[in-house]
């Protein structure tokens, strides 16, 4: 089978770094009702997601985040990938955030039956390789809060 030709990567993602971004996106999105990250600066060390919210989670919230993230870390979900056209695509994930001059064949990755995302990124196979997901600081600025997070013990 010949392999789907997809828009270039510019970057080099940290795998399981990456899969924790994803896994705190959609707990956000079911938490908050509230769109993926709107900026996102995933590193080894460290990370951190812009999320557009009407007020600022509580300390509670941040400390329910984290245990949700963590339950699906725990989990061990498998992460797979599926190469989709746009039109089924469009059925599963949120297309806005894609560039204009997408490929036609977008790839989905999923994480059990949790989260699926367009991505092109690099990912761990299961999220027990990640490690345990740690909210370093957050701060508020009108409409927006911005988390910074770290992983701990990832299994290699």
């Amino acid at each position: 089978m010949e392999s789907p030709q997809l828009n270039a990567h510019n970057k080099a993602e940290y795998p399981p770094m990456h899969t924790a971004e994803h896994i705190l996106n959609q707990t956000m999105v079911r938490m908050f009702g509230c769109p993926r990250s709107k900026n996102a600066h995933i590193e080894r060390k460290k990370s951190k997601c812009d999320y557009l919210l009407e007020t600022a989670p509580t300390p509670e919230q941040v400390a329910e985040i984290e245990a949700r993230v963590n339950e699906v870390i725990a989990a061990d979900l498998p992460v797979t990938i599926e190469f989709v056209t746009h039109e089924k695509a469009a059925k599963i994930v949120d297309m806005s955030k894609l560039p204009e001059e997408v490929s036609q064949t977008l790839r989905i990755v999923r994480i059990g039956d949790y989260d699926a995302c367009a991505c092109v990124g690099a990912h761990v196979e299961h999220t027990g390789e990640i490690g345990q997901f740690v909210i370093i600081s957050s701060d508020w600025e009108e409409g927006r809060w911005r988390v910074r997070f770290k992983l701990k013990g990832e299994n290699k």
